[in-house]
């Protein structure tokens, strides 16, 4: 099994230069995920709901791996402000809570203003999912 790019038609794709998601194998590298709805290109500003949002872009990345949040092994969440990572952890346990990845959280500042939480992952496909 080769390596397949995956693409969310996000403009910051084509402006930046990257994929929403490498398959290399039956490993699932999925980019830094926004709160953008990319068929819209809008941003809501309530932290849980841009969380959800992220969650939903990168559930849609995985699909097309022919992967789900299930089988995510790592996550990285980065917020501008630390002091908020909490608003976002009911939104975490429900899409994580049974799934339990390895994860980190690092503040740091993104790419736009509007941006409160970006959230990467990183998935292996099952035997069982892995397309022959």
């Amino acid at each position: 099994m080769g390596r397949r790019l995956i693409s969310s038609g996000s403009t910051f794709e084509d402006e930046i230069g990257y994929s929403r998601a490498v398959v290399d194998g039956d490993w699932v590298f999925v980019s830094g995920t926004t709160g953008f709805d990319y068929q819209t290109m809008t941003i809501v500003d309530s932290m849980p709901e841009q969380t959800e949002q992220c969650l939903r872009n990168i559930q849609a990345a995985l699909a097309q791996a022919g992967a789900s949040l299930a089988d995510v092994v790592r996550v990285t969440y980065v917020v501008p402000k630390a002091d908020e990572f909490r608003e976002c952890w009911p939104v975490l346990r429900r899409y994580f809570g049974a799934v339990r990845p390895a994860a980190t959280m690092i503040s740091a500042g993104l790419a736009d203003p509007r941006m409160r939480i970006e959230i990467e992952v990183t998935a292996r496909l099952r035997a069982s999912d892995v397309p022959a």
